[in-house]
Parts: C-alpha cells; structure tokens; sequence
C-alpha cells in the first residue's frame, strides 16, 4: 500500500522549500531528516524519538500509549530522504507511519524524497523478479505512488537553510524547483501507459528522457547516475552543499560540504547508532542514539 494520504495537493514553492513554510512561531522551523529506513519501523521509531529523549530539543514525534507515533506539533519541517521500503520486515508500517504524519502536520512539514526502491515502484521492470516490496506493487498501487508525485508529498529534492535534501545526491549545482517539476512530468508519462503495452517500454524511455532525477548510471549508482541513485563516493567534495542517504555507513559522514545520513542499517545489530539530523539556519547536527540509549548531539556544520 504505497503512501496513502488524505491531505490536499503541495504546490511550489511550499512544496520545494522550508523559507516557503508558514511560521508562527519567532523562530524558523528546524528541518529533522531521517533516510534509508527500508521498512525496519521499530528502528525508524528509536531514530525519530532521539529528540524526545535529548533535552536540548523539542519532540518531533510523540509515541501513544501503545507506540503509534503521531505529529508532536513543534516547530518542525521533516523530511524522509528516501528509501522507505525494502530489506526490512514492516513496510506497509512504516509507509503508514509517513502518511500518518503527513495528514497530522501543518501542509509542508512533513516531506519525503524518492528513494532508488521508490524509483522501483515507479518503474519495476528494471528489478522484476528479485521480490523486493518495491518491485511486486499492484497497477493501481503504483498508481497510487504516482498520484503522491503529481500531489507534491513525493519530490526529487527539498531546499533547506543551507543544505539541499536528495536521497543520493548531485555532483553539480541543481535547482530544486526544476527537479521536482521534471519528476512530476516523468510520473504524468509513467501514469498514463500502466496497464498498457506501453508500459514497459515507457520505464525504459522515461529513464533515459529524465536522467537527472531517474538516471540509473552505467554502471547502476556510477558517476553519472542521477538524484536518486548516485554512489557517495563519486560526489566530490566541491560539491554543492547537500545532505544524502542511499549509501550505508555506521556514523555520519562528511565530505566537503556534502553530508550522508544513511546510518540505520549499519546499526542494526547495535544497541544505538542510529538518530536524525537536524538543521536550523546556523547549524547542521546529528542527534545519535548511544548504546546504553542516551542521546547525543554532534555538530556537523
């Protein structure tokens, strides 16, 4: 059941940006980013409380009295860089858990960029057969994930204070207004040619016609892969400033300005390791679980 919300339709700049976010508070919203979760909900769960359990931070999640973790109604924008499904044991949890939070949160709080296994339900051909969640959706339920694009909850990129949000990332400068509107035109041509005999052959042209915001590489995750696939080694460390997921590590790395948080798997045999990154206009931090579950906070920038 691919992300199903009620909330209405994003539209830019609200859809792009957090300076776009309605504010009522004296301070801009923090942006909380979280990536790679691949449907391991418990582990998602221990990550997002991190700021609960620091005491320099508001929550931005709240847990019921029998775990569902709602909207906590701080001052908060955040953001799901990718790759919610797969590897995991809970994905129709976790992508419950998103469009949870997306209906409880004010329009434009809660965003969520397409990962490389939600490029697999766009457009499964490619990795039919290895029984991945991705790859195994219905027609209507891609449907569904494409409507999601067409709605402005699933983007290519989000502009932060000082860091972009894309799941793998980009060697070179991109507009992120520009970005989302070619994957919202690349989602219209995937739509109209499911249930066809277009449909095939439409994955493989639309892959090819959006290189920046669907492009495999060659190889897959090689240089010239695109915002949803390239590897973290080749993003040089000139690179524009960003934060990304999509290649594992145990700890937060850095690299220039360039900043991966896909932590969650790496950590899954530990005790902690895993968190959240929190960016405000001055800072970029990473809120980190400790093995005895204490919560630490590092500056990143």
């Amino acid at each position: 059941m691919p992300l199903s919300v009620d909330s209405d339709p994003l539209s830019p700049p609200i859809r792009d940006t957090v300076d776009a976010v309605p504010d009522d508070d004296a301070e801009p919203p923090a942006i909380v980013s979280i990536s790679d979760i691949h449907g391991y909900l418990e582990e998602t769960r221990d990550a997002l409380l991190t700021l609960r359990d620091h005491p320099d931070f508001e929550p931005v999640v709240t847990a019921d009295s029998d775990g569902t973790l709602h909207w906590a109604d701080e001052n908060y924008v955040l953001v799901f860089n990718g790759d919610l499904v797969d590897r995991g044991p809970d994905n129709d949890g976790v992508l419950q858990l998103v469009g949870r939070l997306i209906d409880e949160a004010p329009p434009g709080r809660v965003r969520v960029t397409l990962g490389n296994h939600e490029w697999m339900i766009l457009m499964p051909k490619k990795y039919r057969g290895i029984g991945w969640y991705s790859t195994e959706r219905s027609t209507d339920e891609r449907r569904t994930y494409l409507q999601r694009i067409a709605d402005g909850h699933v983007i290519a990129a989000y502009d932060g204070y000082n860091v972009t949000y894309a799941h793998a990332g980009s060697p070179d400068p991109y507009v992120v207004n520009t970005v989302n509107d070619s994957l919202v035109d690349a989602a219209a041509e995937l739509e109209e040619a499911i249930g066809t005999i277009e449909d095939g052959t439409t994955q493989t042209r639309v892959r090819q016609e959006y290189p920046q915001v669907l492009g495999t590489g060659t190889p897959a995750k090689g240089p010239d892969a695109g915002l949803v696939w390239i590897d973290f080694s080749h993003l040089p460390s000139d690179g524009p400033p960003q934060v990304v997921g999509h290649t594992r590590h145990s700890n937060p790395q850095t690299k220039g300005d360039i900043y991966c948080q896909d932590i969650l798997q790496d950590n899954l045999q530990s005790d902690g390791g895993h968190g959240v990154f929190v960016e405000t206009p001055e800072s970029l931090s990473a809120v980190l679980r400790e093995p005895n579950q204490s919560v630490t906070a590092e500056s990143l920038a």
